[in-house]
């Protein structure tokens, strides 16, 4: 392999530099497309070109009106090559596009018309050309055949139709089809399929354009879909993602359309995972694990229905009983939600007397506002102490009922009036008088 000398660097660099200059200078007029850029004419020349443009502007619409399309088409087609910076130019441009619209295929007519928006976006006719967008890519989505090229009618790729929503997103990002564009390009992936891509599509709606009734639907939809995906895998991320996508519909839309639905598919999302962790629990409860159990218990009582709830509150309670230091340990987790255990069967208890009197002071007391670190601290995982009677003697502070003899059991309130009436023993409560029969009015 040969270099070049050094002495003849300079000489090879000057060269260059002059080809680069008359290069540039050339591509002005012959750029390497092969096609010859649009001069700006003075103020002569345009005015010659505006009157040629003109003419050849009614030749066009006369054309069209005889239903001559085709010599229409061509002359549009003129112009706009012809007569560019013309004010005629962009109406032209625009009724070209509308017949490859009424006579063309779909994706002529929406390339006829991107080709108007990026060359004349000042145009009068800009917004309508967005939305014939629109609609063709609605066209297209919903099915509609079109002649393809071994002329059979045929649908149009769906790769292709999500090229045409994020043209128009593209070209008017915040125009109000491009929050229907977005939500169609996640409905596309929705049916084809792809759950990740519509989730991530709908999450887009939802940041972009947070203030549309799109928005909601697009958040009702992350909710759902993430559900079934959870309903068909064990993958409990699923789970996650479709609790906090119903809840944020249901805090941010309380009277949406959508919220009945949304509540039972919220109820379904937490009983699926109640049901989960009631499952992983029982393993780490078999596997000796008191702690982790303790924690997806908690879990279950949380998310739980009525069914689960009471099952994983009695196995927690067992848990908790043979293995209570374990158990009060999992507290210092973070986030843990524990619910004091209940007494089972605590009316057919010998020692019950009942619920304590109420605090008639404070009952009277309106509720205050915490506001701050007060000492709160979660709920002891141990049984409270119940109101019991300590023997013989009297019911302990605060019992709504008199002392009962060791001997004796609570005796009901006779009936005045009935026969063979058991007399009240000592200390029962009094029982009031029958009241004199009133005679008939005669």
């Amino acid at each position: 392999m040969k270099f070049l000398p050094l002495a003849r660097l300079p000489v090879f660099l000057a060269c260059a530099v002059s080809f680069l200059a008359l290069t540039t200078a050339s591509s002005a007029i012959w750029p390497f497309s092969g096609k010859k850029e649009r001069v700006v004419p003075v103020d002569s020349e345009r005015a010659s070109q505006e009157v040629s443009a003109n003419a050849m502007m009614e030749e066009a619409r006369q054309a069209e009106i005889d239903g001559k399309t085709a010599k229409a088409k061509g002359l549009y087609q003129t112009i706009v090559k012809k007569y560019p910076f013309t004010q005629i130019a962009a109406d032209a441009s625009y009724q070209y596009a509308l017949i490859v619209r009424h006579t063309g295929k779909m994706d002529d007519a929406f390339n006829a018309l991107q080709n108007f928006i990026q060359a004349f976006r000042d145009s009068p006719h800009f917004a309508e050309a967005i939305e014939k967008q629109f609609e063709i890519a609605e066209e297209a989505k919903g099915g509609k055949k079109q002649r393809g090229f071994l002329m059979m009618n045929m649908k149009m790729n769906s790769s292709e139709v999500l090229k045409f929503y994020e043209k128009i997103i593209k070209n008017a990002p915040y125009g109000k089809y491009a929050a229907l564009s977005q939500f169609s390009i996640a409905e596309v992936q929705q049916d084809l399929k792809e759950k990740d891509k519509a989730v991530m599509a709908y999450q887009k709606v939802v940041e972009n354009y947070p203030n549309t009734s799109q928005a909601a639907e697009a958040q009702f939809r992350i909710g759902s879909i993430t559900n079934i995906a959870a309903q068909r895998s064990e993958d409990a991320s699923n789970l996650l993602v479709a609790r906090d996508a119903l809840r944020t519909y249901i805090a941010t839309h309380p009277e949406g359309q959508r919220k009945q639905e949304t509540e039972m598919i919220l109820s379904q999302v937490n009983t699926a995972e109640a049901n989960e962790s009631l499952t992983v629990a029982k393993f780490y409860r078999r596997a000796g694990k008191t702690k982790a159990a303790a924690i997806y218990l908690n879990e279950a009582l949380k998310f739980g229905s009525p069914e689960v709830s009471a099952e994983a509150r009695t196995l927690l309670a067992e848990v908790a009983s043979t293995d209570p230091d374990g158990v009060a340990g999992v507290k210092k987790g973070p986030g843990q939600d524990y619910t004091v255990l209940t007494a089972e069967n605590l009316k057919s208890r010998d020692e019950y007397v009942g619920p304590t009197a109420p605090d008639l002071n404070r009952l009277s007391q309106k509720p205050k506002m915490r506001t701050g670190d007060d000492g709160f601290v979660p709920i002891p995982l141990v049984e409270p102490t119940m109101p019991a009677r300590p023997g013989a003697g009297a019911p302990g502070p605060g019992s709504l009922l008199p002392p009962v003899q060791e001997t004796e059991k609570p005796a009901l309130l006779p009936v005045p009036g009935m026969p063979n009436a058991p007399k009240p023993g000592p200390g029962a409560l009094p029982v009031p008088p029958v009241p004199a029969p009133t005679k008939p009015a005669s």
